[in-house]
């Protein structure tokens, strides 16, 4: 049977202050897309609230408006998909081989304290599939805990958007919170980069993270990669 992968994206499109608008970072769910579609995974896509997940607008320009962007942008059948989808009430994760939370800043505010992710993320790092993310996707880990109270991420290695690139992006004084220190409150042996803004992937078991916009292929092909071979070795 094919692997499963189920993606999450935002609902959110804005940060605190309206005048500034967020949203999914579109390159970090097609570049991880064409990945498990040329694998030959069956995919879907959630939000925390279900329904239309809007575009962050800095996605859709050079370097991060890339072919595989544009390419979605114009197909109506793949952005149908970011307008309905599906809701995780709905959702089993035993039907799932693997969860992959894109990002987007937007995420900083959907993704933490959503119950229902937790419990699908729970369910598939507990059947022994892959908890992945990419970028801020992290912020989608920073509560989730395992059936024994722990945090999924206490001990083990992880990467994602780090504050120095809060800073160099200039949007430091607009995010909620500082995701990285969060991260290690909770136990999470944060890593990242040398240079800022480069491909970093982190796989720890089965968790698996990536650092930036740039990471999201590399992080898609790790997946791949895990679900293929079913070595999760730490």
């Amino acid at each position: 049977m094919a692997k499963r992968i189920l993606n999450v994206v935002t609902n959110v499109g804005h940060y605190d202050d309206p005048s500034h608008p967020t949203g999914l970072w579109l390159s970090e769910l097609t570049h991880a897309w064409q990945v498990f579609e040329g694998q030959a995974f069956e995919q879907a896509i959630a939000s925390p609230q279900g329904g239309p997940s809007p575009l962050e607008p800095r996605s859709l320009k050079f370097p991060s408006y890339d072919r595989t962007a544009k390419a979605w942008r114009a197909d109506p059948g793949r952005m149908a998909l970011l307008e309905n989808t599906l809701s995780p009430e709905q959702l089993d994760p035993a039907d799932y081989d693997a969860i992959y939370f894109t990002g987007g800043h937007a995420v900083m505010y959907d993704f933490p304290d959503n119950e229902s992710l937790q419990r699908i993320t729970r369910g598939i790092f507990e059947q022994g599939g892959i908890v992945s993310s990419v970028c801020h996707g992290y912020c989608g880990l920073l509560n989730t805990r395992l059936s024994d109270g722990s945090y999924l991420v206490a001990g083990r290695k992880v990467t994602g958007f780090a504050w120095q690139e809060e800073v160099l992006a200039r949007v430091d004084k607009l995010v909620p919170y500082n995701a990285e220190e969060e991260m290690k409150k909770r136990g999470a042996r944060y890593e990242k980069a040398r240079l800022p803004f480069v491909s970093y992937v982190v796989a720890d078991g089965n968790l698996v993270t990536g650092q930036n916009p740039g990471s999201a292929k590399e992080t898609a092909w790790k997946v791949a990669e895990l679900l293929r071979t079913g070595r999760y070795g730490r």
